[in-house]
């Protein structure tokens, strides 16, 4: 009995990683349903809801959205979802639009 808590403890540090990993396949899916720009800007939030975690979230309870320093992280994560929302809603037209 005394386990059960250790694997919820356990289970409860991989959920925000788990989250992350929800939005995106929701953008992965939205892309293979030819909805690239949707699913594109779901991906850049999955990446600004990871450093919005990072950043927020104690580090013992992030799990594996823990890569370097917590500035970095935050950084990284918020850059990048930045830089792929921006490109995704300002290409027009082209072989997908």
């Amino acid at each position: 009995m005394s386990e059960r808590p250790d694997l919820r403890a356990r289970l409860s540090v991989h959920a925000p990683f788990a989250l992350v990993l929800l939005v995106v396949l929701v953008g992965f899916l939205r892309i293979a349903g030819q909805h690239w720009r949707e699913g594109s800007v779901l991906l850049g939030c999955a990446l600004l809801l990871a450093a919005g975690l990072r950043g927020l979230v104690q580090q013992e309870r992030l799990g594996l959205l823990v890569i370097r320093s917590r500035v970095v992280d935050v950084l990284l994560y918020g850059a990048l979802g930045l830089v792929i929302i921006a490109i995704a809603m300002t290409i027009r037209g082209g072989p997908f639009g």
